[in-house]
């Protein structure tokens, strides 16, 4: 990554890149791939690991670093895939909107190498804020936009505004509207008809490259049906996400204010530094967030009434995973293939519902 570039620079450089990807869809392509020397000396073992809506992601960046893409570079390609599918709708494109019916977005992404960090919140009309978050990192000496600003800063850079909710989401949102309160002017949605519950979804990747490089990404349309303006864990540095390149890397999906409260990201790679394993420092952040529970958000056993999990990789290229409740699985590519992996857990039921 180029640490010093003016804004006019990189317009001028990025002009005819900008031009020749047009045809291909893609507004903000990464800078050409590096190849990998013919007998490279790996410092680690390369791999990609994301959460389970994560598996074409990690695919796709794990193809890039092995042909010499910048870490940052691969994981943000990879999120992209989630972000622009209209499908996945806790993420980017179609994702859930606040109570008010908006799509509002964050991301936040780092690079170990340079030691840099960008992030997005409550974006609202653009569809890939982890480029955005990326564009904060590379070309400012801020790390954090938020709302308006963060969309005229997107802009500046030649992304177009759009309108993100989809008719899919936009009967999930009527559908939850309409049942909020039985003495309101809404009718109530019939009992057989499924109601959507407020869903929580985001999409982490980390990467690890042959020769040591580390970044990271957590990216998410938040909260279904959150208060306008709500920002949850996964634009927050050391929260949602963190990257130290001499350590790892971890990242989090899952209910964000339990996470920010303990800095699960940042706690991570603190338990890694001491010389835990990945999942076991995922596990030991996770014994952290159920003491720092709130008795309102436990059941009658004192166990959280939500879902968390943590992902975590090392300077080494080990990997794991770890959730509140057993069931969740997360995406791996470690040069074998994409695959998924069940996550370790601290509870053996499921997530309550």
């Amino acid at each position: 990554m180029t640490d010093v570039l003016s804004r006019r620079e990189f317009l001028v450089s990025t002009a005819g890149g900008l031009a020749a990807s047009a045809t291909l869809g893609i507004p903000h392509p990464m800078r050409p791939p590096r190849p990998l020397p013919p007998t490279p000396r790996w410092a680690a073992r390369p791999v990609i690991v994301a959460s389970g809506n994560g598996l074409r992601a990690v695919q796709r960046a794990f193809e890039l670093i092995m042909q010499g893409t910048d870490p940052l570079d691969a994981v943000v390609e990879g999120v992209k895939i989630q972000e622009l599918d209209p499908n996945d709708d806790s993420v980017g494109y179609g994702g859930l909107p606040n109570a008010d019916g908006v799509v509002q977005l964050d991301a936040s992404c780092m690079h170990g190498p340079t030691k840099r960090a960008g992030a997005v919140g409550a974006l609202e009309n653009i569809k890939t804020p982890s480029e955005v978050a990326k564009l904060v990192l590379k070309y400012t000496n801020h790390v954090f936009l938020v709302g308006e600003g963060a969309k005229r800063f997107a802009l500046s850079y030649g992304f177009e505004e759009e309108d993100l909710l989809t008719e899919r989401s936009r009967q999930k949102w009527l559908r939850w509207r309409a049942n909020r309160n039985p003495k309101d002017d809404y009718l109530d949605v019939p009992e057989t008809e499924q109601m959507v519950v407020r869903p929580t979804g985001t999409i982490n990747c980390e990467a690890v490259t042959p020769n040591g490089a580390i970044a990271s990404v957590t990216t998410t349309s938040g909260l279904a049906w959150k208060i306008p303006g709500r920002v949850g864990d996964s634009p927050i540095i050391g929260a949602g996400q963190y990257c130290d390149n001499d350590v790892g890397a971890a990242g989090s999906t899952g209910r964000g204010e339990s996470n920010i409260k303990v800095c699960g990201g940042f706690l991570t790679v603190e338990h890694m530094r001491r010389g835990m394993k990945p999942t076991d420092a995922c596990l030991e952040t996770l014994t952290r967030v159920v003491a720092m529970t709130e008795a309102r958000l436990l059941n009658e056993r004192g166990r959280p009434k939500f879902g968390l999990e943590f992902y975590a990789v090392n300077k080494r290229g080990e990997f794991g995973c770890a959730s509140l409740y057993a069931g969740e699985d997360f995406a791996v590519h470690d040069g074998t293939a994409a695959r998924l992996v069940d996550a370790a857990h601290l509870y053996d039921e499921p997530e309550p519902a």
